[in-house]
């Protein structure tokens, strides 16, 4: 039994429990027990109040069943679904009593829409709560009357935020939407509850929960009259479409239900298109993608390290951090949000200068945004501290060296954290492509040496290479992966090898890009190639972005490493050393005299798919020879690591689900296709594709 009903007091509680989970999940067997109950309650004598209460920890309910509608592969099936959620979640609505959801945890999905259901929604403070409808990143639609009653409930301008954007709210900002009416305490929850049913009961709160809200200025025009709707609607479009660029289609689809159903007084209409539109997103391919990503992400942010059970994680309170560029300022800002104590290093005040400077700007753009409070975000600023020596990190739990990628200048650093630090203190190095095993052989005690890879900007990219040598203990490891996924990040475990995975994948399709460029294609037809394939930004765009000193110098360590393929092109080391190098020279490939570097020879007859695969196949076959060397140990670790790394087009479910889409003997003929054509023993099938090709599997199977 996953739902309990009982009488206290003259009130009905419905209390969420699901056996053997963590959380409570809308399953087709919750459904069914919720629909008996609110039957009866219609048939039974009058009650004061029916409250819907989790008996969950920080959890009110977390959806529906995501397998559920991942198994859904007829429009009809899911149209159905769809329907049988509707109806009991009208069933509620319909009930006499004033019913009141109390949220002290997290409510999304099918967890927002019953609390939508409800007369009145109680929340708590609880900094774990949660509020929204994030189906559209699971590339379909609210399908429990969400798209009907949210809009109504907090307006058509934020309705249509939350939903098209998927991202959910905190507690607070659910009560000035006007998504909940009340915020209490955690503690005394009970107490609170009582005073809301008292306050509902004499009419204190107004029995229209549509109709709660007040609005004034800008607001009214937007929601009451019709061109202020029209204009929202215009100006949610344009938004989708700048954010999606129509890849995603469940952000239109739900845009397209709401435009209509939002001027129906007939809840059934509305609700019919909601459930047609939403059976019609859950049998699309792109659907099938996200959730398969979706369950990656899930599945690595909650990474272990296998035989570890009873190893107590290091509490990670004080970092020291040596280096203050942008990386190591990104770095001290993320460990300062967390509330973790940072010491930044450098050698020089003017370098401390830049690196407080862009924390400060983090923390600026916080407040604006309403994540942080003016306050807040002083404190946490206050706990960055600057230093030119290392005075200080003989306390610090762990240290992360932020310095050059030059292995020189990382082993001086290392050396001089032997006599720094005291003998339980975690050092890891944020290199993107050195060996952490040549930084850990000069260190007292190895097992206490680890990589670290943040990717830039720290602040918005959610991967970390996690990067571990024969050395490192699990004790190091399981603290080091408890400590990322406290900072919000998501972890993939990486062998120590040259490049890494991420890096070794991306720069070798930079190159390939750079060889494009050099024989005469165009640079912005290059980069449309790649975002009409759904990368967020083209490969030259891209180097422009990163600097491309920092890329010529990567490519050089793989080309050291693994060979002629990694060896930068002619044309990136002209331009790198006549400075074109980007963003940070404010010149770069989009602002260079592209024909003083390389004359056009045939731009007008490019074979974009022949491009498209010399770019793409390339990162697939780099992806092999990472699974066959166990640099990784899963091709799941490929995809999620493309997709939070690099920005892979996650509605094509990661670059080796892609691979799989495509059929691997396909990728094989492709790769032959290019070394014949190009006499170019890069494009070479690695082995371990080779090895699926005849085995007539894919990565996945």
């Amino acid at each position: 039994m996953s739902i309990n009903y009982y009488e206290e007091n003259n009130i009905g509680f419905i209390e969420f429990n699901q056996d053997d989970s963590k959380v409570n999940i809308l399953t087709v067997q919750a459904l069914q027990e919720l629909t008996l109950i609110v039957a009866r309650l219609h048939k039974a004598a009058a009650l004061k109040a029916v409250v819907f209460i989790s008996k969950k920890s920080d959890v009110f309910i977390a959806g529906a069943d995501i397998k559920e509608i991942e198994g859904i592969n007829d429009p009809s099936n899911g149209e159905a679904k769809s329907k049988a959620g509707q109806e009991i979640f009208n069933a509620i609505e319909d009930l006499k009593p004033p019913t009141i959801a109390v949220i002290d945890g997290v409510a999304l999905g099918g967890g927002c829409e019953l609390a939508l259901a409800c007369q009145y929604r109680l929340a708590t403070f609880n900094p774990k709560a949660r509020i929204g409808l994030p189906e559209v990143t699971l590339g379909i639609l609210p399908g429990f009357g969400g798209t009907y009653r949210l809009p109504r409930l907090i307006g058509l301008p934020e309705g249509l935020k939350m939903i098209l954007g998927g991202k959910p709210v905190d507690t607070p900002k659910a009560l000035r939407l006007g998504l909940v009416d009340r915020l209490v305490t955690s503690n005394g929850l009970e107490r609170h509850l009582n005073e809301f049913i008292d306050d509902v009961c004499n009419k204190k709160i107004p029995v229209d929960k549509y109709s709660r809200r007040t609005i004034k200025g800008l607001a009214v025009f937007q929601e009451k009259s019709f061109i202020g709707q029209r204009i929202v609607f215009q100006r949610a479009t344009q938004d989708v479409l700048k954010t999606t660029k129509g890849f995603y289609p469940a952000p239109l689809k739900a845009l397209h239900v709401i435009r209509q159903n939002f001027y129906m007084n007939d809840r059934a209409k509305g609700l019919a298109l909601e459930s047609q539109a939403f059976g019609q997103l859950a049998t699309t391919a792109i659907s099938k993608n996200l959730i398969r990503v979706f369950y990656l992400a899930e599945k690595y942010r909650k990474l272990g390290v296998p035989d570890t059970e009873g190893l107590v994680s290091k509490a990670m309170t004080k970092c020291g951090i040596v280096g203050a560029g942008v990386m190591g300022g990104g770095i001290a800002q993320l460990f300062s949000y967390m509330d973790i104590w940072v010491r930044l290093k450098d050698i020089h005040y003017d370098a401390l200068a830049l690196g407080l400077k862009s924390a400060a700007k983090l923390y600026r753009d916080a407040v604006k945004r309403r994540r942080l409070k003016a306050h807040e975000a002083i404190v946490k600023m206050g706990k960055i501290a600057s230093t030119i020596d290392y005075t200080g990190f003989r306390n610090t739990d762990i240290v992360i060296e932020a310095v050059v990628e030059d292995m020189d200048i990382k082993r001086k650093v290392f050396r001089e954290l032997n006599s720094c630090v005291n003998e339980q203190t975690i050092l890891a190095t944020n290199t993107s492509a050195l060996s952490v095993s040549e930084l850990a052989k000069i260190t007292k005690d190895p097992s206490k040496v680890i990589g670290l890879h943040f990717f830039n900007p720290v602040h918005k990219m959610p991967l970390v290479e996690v990067i571990t040598t024969p050395q490192t203990s699990k004790e190091t490891l399981a603290s080091v992966l408890a400590l990322v996924k406290r900072l919000g990040k998501t972890p993939i475990l990486v062998k120590d090898s040259c490049g890494f995975l991420v890096n070794r994948i991306l720069l070798g399709y930079l190159n390939e890009a750079g060889r494009i460029w050099e024989e005469g294609a165009d640079i912005a037809t290059i980069d449309k190639i790649m975002t009409d394939f759904g990368m967020p930004m083209g490969p030259l765009t891209l180097c422009d972005e990163i600097g491309l000193d920092i890329g010529i110098k990567v490519l050089r360590i793989l080309a050291d490493g693994l060979g002629e393929r990694f060896k930068p092109v002619a044309i990136f080391e002209k331009a790198y050393t006549e400075g074109f190098l980007g963003k940070k020279s404010g010149k770069g490939f989009y602002l260079l005299d592209r024909r003083s570097l390389v004359k056009t020879k045939q731009s007008n007859l490019l074979n974009t798919t022949e491009c498209l695969q010399r770019m793409v196949y390339p990162m697939i076959n780099e992806a092999a020879r990472c699974l066959e060397e166990r640099i990784v140990d899963d091709p799941g670790a490929v995809d999620v690591g493309m997709i939070f790394g690099t920005g892979f087009p996650a509605f094509r479910g990661g670059l080796l689900r892609y691979a799989d889409s495509l059929g691997i003997s396909h990728i094989v003929a492709g790769l032959r296709q290019l070394q014949d054509k190009w006499r170019a023993a890069r494009f070479a099938p690695a082995n371990y594709l080779i090895k699926l090709h005849n085995e007539q599997r894919g990565f996945y199977s």
